[in-house]
């Protein structure tokens, strides 16, 4: 399992489009499971409403768990889609 934190740079923190394109993303590593944490909540991140019902705002750091057979190349990818999108 790999795991990072990061935490949100875009005002607006996560809203529909990026959580969209990060569904996109992840969806892309089919046998690679990816959750994001903000506080007691745990969520997969391919669940775009449960994703927008964390209310991550901008300042708030999150958690990333990403496991499964491209876990790597995932962790990589999903790292690089957020520093460039929140």
């Amino acid at each position: 399992m790999k795991t990072f934190t990061y935490t949100i740079k875009d005002a607006n923190g996560i809203h529909a489009r990026p959580a969209g394109n990060l569904g996109k993303l992840v969806k892309g590593f089919a046998d690679t499971k990816v959750t994001v944490t903000k506080g007691e909540k745990t969520v997969d991140v391919t669940k775009l409403m449960m994703l927008m019902g964390l209310g991550v705002k901008c300042g708030d750091t999150v958690t990333f768990n990403i496991e499964g057979g491209d876990e790597v190349a995932a962790a990589r990818a999903v790292e690089e889609f957020m520093s460039a999108n929140l």
